[in-house]
């Protein structure tokens, strides 16, 4: 009986033992708190306990790339688009001389320098080296053959020949080249009053007379401006209605006349009539042609007698 106690307290004891191993360890005692108490700084009130912070930071998982159970296709991704091609650079075309629009219409030989009369179309002018014409044109030069025009943009130069012709009818071109015969030269004469009154208008007619078919008649009338008033200029009855007949007044005393003629001879016929108006009394004033090339069949030159000035008296 004794012996089955004493193994019954040894169990007992034995399973205290164990159950004192197992046992958590007694805590300290609590630690008397201070009554007043600091604000934690800012920086220390948002921070993670020492423990978790001293844990390694874990990457998200992110959001799922796309349905785990959806349909796919084995079929090869397609191409990617073709980026598109720039536009081809399309050269800029080279810049080139246009036609040249001026003819040489004939020459004038004044003590200040020499000058050329240009036609252009249906456009006569006058112009000295050095000047500036329409279309980008410069006279480079006048010599006893011809003119230097100067093509300013591109720098390139183009001679036209003294003997030109205007622009004639399509008839008068096709019209058959009659042979040159030989003929004497043509003869210019003028055609007004002898004595005119201050204020009164007036009329005088150039004339002219010449053997060999004429084509064009370009020339130069010069006046006094001090004595007299250009008030009018128009084409003689030997032009006819369908000629091409242009002029140009200078300040200086002079004009500038470029006709198309028909083509034909010319028995003291009208060429042009010029209406002046005389300012002041005056013993003689003058009007005296200072340029004159007639040009005949495929711009051939016609000599011209010289030609005698008009002279009119003027009285109050």
């Amino acid at each position: 009986m004794r012996k089955r106690r004493l193994i019954f307290w040894l169990v007992i004891a034995g399973a205290a033992a164990v159950a004192a191993s197992f046992a958590p360890a007694p805590t300290p005692p609590a630690r008397e708190v201070a009554t007043t108490t600091t604000k934690p700084s800012p920086a220390v009130e948002g921070a993670a306990p020492a423990g978790l912070a001293a844990l390694p930071e874990r990457e998200s998982i992110g959001r799922p790339r796309g349905d785990a159970f959806a349909a796919r296709s084995w079929a090869p991704p397609a191409p990617p688009p073709a980026a598109p091609r720039a536009p081809a650079r399309v050269a800029a075309p080279r810049p080139v001389v246009p036609p040249m629009p001026y003819r040489v219409a004939g020459q004038v030989v004044h003590g200040e320098g020499a000058q050329v009369v240009l036609a252009k179309g249906d456009t006569i002018l006058t112009v000295r080296e050095g000047e500036m014409l329409e279309g980008g044109y410069r006279v480079e030069s006048i010599g006893p053959d011809g003119v230097t025009l100067l093509y300013v943009p591109l720098g390139v130069r183009e001679n036209l020949p003294l003997v030109s012709t205007l622009e004639l009818s399509p008839q008068a071109a096709a019209g058959p080249v009659p042979a040159p015969a030989p003929a004497g030269p043509a003869r210019l004469r003028w055609e007004g009053p002898a004595r005119v009154r201050t204020g009164d208008t007036f009329e005088v007619t150039l004339k002219i007379t010449s053997e060999q078919p004429l084509r064009a008649l370009p020339l130069q009338l010069a006046f006094d401006t001090r004595l007299l008033e250009l008030v009018a200029v128009r084409p003689g009855s030997f032009l006819g209605k369908d000629a091409k007949f242009n002029y140009r007044v200078s300040p200086g005393g002079s004009v500038f006349v470029g006709a198309s003629a028909p083509g034909i001879a010319a028995s003291d016929a009208e060429v042009v009539v010029f209406t002046f108006k005389p300012i002041r009394v005056a013993a003689q004033a003058e009007l005296k042609l200072s340029s004159v090339l007639l040009q005949g069949a495929v711009g051939k030159p016609i000599s011209v007698d010289p030609t005698v000035p008009y002279r009119t008296d003027i009285v109050p």
